[in-house]
C-alpha cells in the first residue's frame, strides 16, 4: 500500500530559510510514497519572503500549489487554508523554520499503512535520534501542557504541542478548525480524540530555535494553549456543516442517560439478529449490543469510520453503508435478520413506501420491524426544517404506512413526552435550529425521573413507536 501526502507549509518572515525547507519537502522519497505535493500559504510576510516563494511556485508547478494571504492570520489560519487545498490521502503540516527534518515524513506514514492508523504525530520525546537538546524551559512547558492534555482527553500522548501532525484528509477536512494562532495544536488534538480518531506516536528529530532567533514561545503562549485545552474540551464542535446533518446529530450523544431511556423502551422487542439502519455514531449499538449478529449500518462515511473504530473487536458486529432508499443495498441482506431497527430514519425520506419495503426485505417472515419517528405534524419547525424532517407522524398515518407495506402492528405507542412542550417553545416560538446544549443537559440529569412520570403527562409524546411484524 502507497500513500499520497498533502504537505501544508504555513510561511511567516521565513526568508533565510524557507527555499531549503521546501527544497527538503520536495525531495522527500520513500517506499510508501506515491505521492507528494505541497502546498505553500504566505501568510502576509513582508521581509521579501512572498517574492522567494512566487519564484519557487512558478518553478515547480506541478508539485507546489502557493496561496498568498494578504495579511497575517495566524498560524492557524494559514494551515486551514492550506487543509482546504490537500488533496493526498494523508495531509501533514510542515513548518518553514526546519525545525523539524522533512526527512522523517516517511516515519509518519507507516502507522497509516500497518495499522490503519487516524492520525499520526510526531513526538519529539520519544526515544530516538535527535539533531539538538531542547532546551529545558521548553522541554518543561511542553511536557506540562501535554500532560494537562492527557488528563482531559484519556490520551497518553508524548508530544501535543508537535508541529508534525498528520492526518487522514477526508477526517481532517470534516473537523471545523477556529483558532488563528498557536492554539490551533490543541484545538487539533482534542478533536481528533472526540472523533474517535486512532492516534499513533513516532519519534522525530528535533532543532530548536533560541528566542534570539527567532522563536516566540512564553509563559503566555502556554497560558493560551492551557485555555484553548479547557474550551474545547467543553465544547463539542467536531463537525462541519454537512449534508448529513452530523454537526446536530452528535449532541445527542451528549444525553447517554436519554439515549439509555430509549434503548431499554425497544429491547424487549429485539431479536438476535439485528439490522440497525442509522446507526450514527453508534448510540444506540453500544446500548444494543451483544447479538448473535448485528449489523450497524449508515449514509455518513465520518459516521461508518467512526463505527469500524469504534466496535472494532467485537466479532458479532459489521459495520456496512446501507442507503433506505436504494433496493440494490438490500439485496445482499434479504432475509438474514429476525429484527430490524430504525430509529429516527424514515421521517427524513421522501418515499417512505420504498424503505418500509426495503426494510421488510431484510426481514426474515415474521420478522420485526422497530419503527422511531417524530409524532405530531403541529410541532413541525425550525428544529425539525434543520434536522431535514419532510413529515412528522400522527398514529394513524405511521399504521397506514405499514400496513400498506406489508406489516402487521403489534405494538404502537408514544415515547418521550416530556420534551413535546420543548420541542415547540424551541421550534415555533423561538424558531431556534440547534439544540441548546444547557437544555439537553439538563434533560440527561434528570431521565432519572422524567421517564417514571413520562407515560401519565396529559399531553402527546415527541416520538411515535411502532413494533410491526412482517406478514
Amino acid at each position: 500500500m502507497r500513500l499520497s501526502l498533502s504537505v501544508v507549509m504555513p510561511v511567516y518572515n521565513e526568508r533565510y530559510l524557507v527555499r531549503e525547507s521546501i527544497r527538503r519537502v520536495l525531495a522527500v522519497e520513500s517506499p510508501l510514497l506515491e505521492r507528494l505535493d505541497l502546498i505553500v500559504v504566505d501568510d502576509g510576510s513582508k521581509d521579501g519572503t512572498r517574492e522567494i516563494l512566487r519564484e519557487i511556485a512558478a518553478a515547480n508547478p506541478e508539485r507546489v500549489t502557493y496561496v498568498e494571504h494578504e495579511r497575517n492570520g495566524g498560524k492557524g489560519a494559514a494551515v486551514r487554508t492550506g487543509i482546504a487545498l490537500a488533496k493526498g490521502s494523508v495531509t501533514v503540516i510542515q513548518d518553514a523554520d526546519l525545525e523539524y527534518d522533512p526527512a522523517d515524513l516517511p516515519k509518519l506514514l507507516v502507522p497509516f499503512v500497518r495499522d490503519a492508523a487516524d492520525a499520526v504525530f510526531g513526538s519529539r520525546f520519544l526515544a530516538g535520534e535527535y539533531r539538538r537538546v531542547l532546551y529545558y524551559r521548553h522541554t518543561l512547558g511542553n511536557r506540562l501542557l501535554t500532560t494537562i492534555c492527557n488528563v482531559l482527553t484519556d490520551l497518553n500522548l508524548s508530544d501535543m504541542e508537535t508541529c508534525y501532525k498528520a492526518v487522514r484528509t477526508s477526517l481532517l477536512q470534516s473537523i471545523p478548525l477556529r483558532s488563528n494562532d498557536f492554539r490551533f495544536e490543541p484545538e487539533i488534538t482534542f478533536k481528533l480524540q472526540k472523533r474517535g480518531a486512532r492516534i499513533y506516536e513516532v519519534p522525530i528529530s528535533y532543532s530548536g530555535r533560541t528566542y534570539e532567533e527567532g522563536k516566540k514561545i512564553g509563559p503566555l503562549d502556554a497560558w493560551h494553549a492551557f485555555w484553548a485545552m479547557v474550551h474545547w474540551w467543553l465544547v463539542d464542535d467536531i463537525y462541519k456543516d454537512d449534508e448529513y446533518g452530523s454537526k446536530i446529530l452528535v449532541r445527542m450523544s451528549n444525553v447517554p442517560k436519554f439515549n439509555r431511556w430509549m434503548a431499554n423502551t425497544v429491547r424487549p422487542f429485539l431479536g438476535a439478529r439485528v439490522l440497525e439502519i442509522g446507526s450514527g455514531i453508534g448510540n444506540m449499538t453500544r446500548q444494543l449490543c451483544p447479538r448473535d449478529r448485528y449489523t450497524a449500518t449508515d449514509i455518513n462515511p465520518h459516521y461508518l469510520d467512526f463505527l469500524e473504530r469504534g466496535f472494532d473487536g467485537r466479532p458479532y458486529l459489521d459495520v456496512r453503508k446501507l442507503d433506505l432508499t436504494l433496493s440494490a443495498d438490500f439485496e445482499p441482506l434479504a432475509g438474514k435478520y429476525d429484527t430490524v431497527v430504525c430509529l429516527n430514519v424514515l421521517e427524513h425520506l421522501a418515499d417512505e413506501d420504498a424503505a418500509l419495503s426495503n426494510i421488510r426485505s431484510a426481514l426474515e417472515p415474521g420478522g420485526r420491524a422497530i419503527i422511531l419517528v417524530p409524532r405530531g405534524p403541529g410541532l413541525y419547525g425550525t428544529l425539525d426544517e434543520a434536522l431535514g424532517h419532510v413529515r412528522r407522524y400522527t398514529r394513524e398515518t405511521l399504521r397506514a404506512a405499514m400496513d400498506r407495506n406489508g406489516f402487521e402492528m403489534q405494538e404502537l405507542f408514544e415515547f418521550n413526552r416530556v420534551t413535546s412542550p420543548g420541542w415547540w417553545w424551541n421550534g415555533k416560538v423561538l424558531r431556534r435550529r440547534n439544540f441548546s446544549r444547557l437544555q439537553l443537559k439538563i434533560l440527561n440529569l434528570n431521565v432519572w425521573w422524567i421517564r417514571r412520570i413520562d407515560r401519565f403527562l396529559p399531553w402527546g409524546g415527541t416520538s411515535l413507536i411502532a413494533v410491526a411484524r412482517r406478514r
